[in-house]
């Protein structure tokens, strides 16, 4: 089984490192820029059910349930906590 509160972490720490930080330091990331990275790619097995997981626990907000690659590309996944 995956451990999802790991996956959760690399999740955040992945938001991190392509995000950009607003200027009330909250940092955001496109879902297309996520999706498309090869690093993330190789990291999570369902990047989807990671986002859902995290928006859950209120780590990360964006606006809809589900995100698709293509038409949900432009986005902006929200990291919530640091």
């Amino acid at each position: 089984t995956m451990n999802v509160e790991h996956e959760i972490g690399l999740l955040v720490e992945e938001i991190r490192r392509l995000g950009t930080k607003n200027d009330d330091g909250q940092v955001s990331v496109k879902f297309g820029v996520l999706f498309a990275d090869e690093k993330c790619a190789n990291l999570f097995e369902a990047l989807v059910g990671t986002l859902k997981a995290a928006k859950r626990r209120k780590i990360v907000t964006y606006p809809g349930e589900l995100l698709l690659q293509g038409v949900h590309d432009n986005v902006d996944i929200m990291l919530l906590q640091d």
